[in-house]
């Protein structure tokens, strides 16, 4: 096995400081050189020698960086899935690898934060502690789980724990993805209906919840827009542990108050942190989470040791895991 490399750690800001800042220390320090970006130091002067960075969330990393770090940093890790608000395109013409963190990482708690929102939902959660503290009694009438269809749209890692989640409640479920989803993954998650983004409308059509579990992109910004969620049923919820800009929030805001779907479930905003005065957080049909879906301390620890054991393929000459840049 090959000598430690010389790494360099974005670090989170002082509210998410535990535990992402220590697991990345106990998993990458045994082996390598662990440093901590200073933003008040020189910045040429901490990357001098750097060999890799570890990046938190992928939103510290900027093109001065790339420009210091082109030809030298071997991995660019960010510590975090999406990478939309990471300047990709920039980074890839300085010809720095860049991985992420795939999406089985945080997938179990993301579906326990859809599954979460689902219960909530349909046992109209806010409504009842309406009617708790005002004395009342057997009111609101709820909504069984039993033989609803919940439709995903993406059939990824967070999707099929969700999917799972959900057998226990005798749910019927119809899955869209870009990819062919094989009659062998079907019946190990037990959906009824698979189809691809041309399907898309016939299972919101027919869903009585949609969740959605996508990556964001400029193909799909506003995936759920207005149209789509006109043809959802008045009766229906809609879930998002994704990205905000996935749907038009405008739109959904709309169709909420109008009572033209049933309700929310929303931990992603387009706009974050979300306005302390935004509408959707005193809706009695919109249960909302400030992006934590994915938060736990399972997440971080397996994050960090992600990071670390790709730093670790790097070291010893491989070719670094879950690769974005190519």
């Amino acid at each position: 096995m090959s000598k430690g490399l010389r790494v360099l750690f974005l670090p989170p800001g002082p509210l998410q400081t535990k535990p992402w800042f220590n697991d990345v220390v106990s998993s990458v320090s045994s082996r390598h050189s662990l440093l901590v970006f200073d933003c008040k130091r020189d910045l040429k002067t901490q990357f001098h020698e750097v060999d890799a960075v570890i990046d938190f969330g992928g939103k510290l990393g900027t093109r001065e960086m790339a420009d210091v770090a082109a030809g030298r940093v071997r991995l660019w890790q960010i510590l975090g899935t999406g990478f939309d608000h990471f300047d990709l395109s920039y980074f890839k013409s300085k010809r720095i690898p860049v991985s992420n963190c795939p999406g089985y990482l945080s997938a179990p708690p993301l579906g326990d934060c859809a599954l979460m929102f689902l219960l909530m939902l349909a046992r109209r959660w806010h409504e009842s502690q309406a009617e708790l503290r005002e004395g009342n009694l057997y009111n609101p009438v709820c909504q069984e789980l039993k033989g609803l269809r919940l439709g995903l749209i993406g059939f990824g890692a967070s999707a099929r724990e969700f999917a799972v989640k959900v057998r226990p409640f005798e749910m019927r479920v119809s899955a869209i993805d870009i990819r062919d989803i094989s009659p062998a993954e079907a019946k190990e998650f037990s959906l009824e209906f698979v189809g691809r983004p041309e399907d898309i409308d016939e299972v919101i059509g027919e869903s009585d919840c949609i969740s959605i579990h996508l990556h964001l992109n400029k193909e799909t910004h506003h995936t759920i827009d207005a149209r789509r969620i006109a043809l959802m049923k008045p009766t229906a919820y809609l879930i998002n542990v994704a990205r905000g800009s996935l749907v038009d929030e405008a739109a959904l805001l709309k169709a909420l108050q109008e009572g033209r779907i049933a309700g929310a479930g929303l931990d992603v905003f387009g706009s974050e942190p979300l306005d302390p005065n935004n509408p959707f957080l005193t809706m009695p049909n919109v249960v909302a989470t400030p992006h934590i879906a994915g938060i736990t301390n399972g997440t971080s620890r397996r994050r960090a040791e992600f990071a670390a054991a790709n730093i670790d393929r790097v070291a010893d000459g491989l070719e670094p895991l879950a690769r974005v840049d190519v």
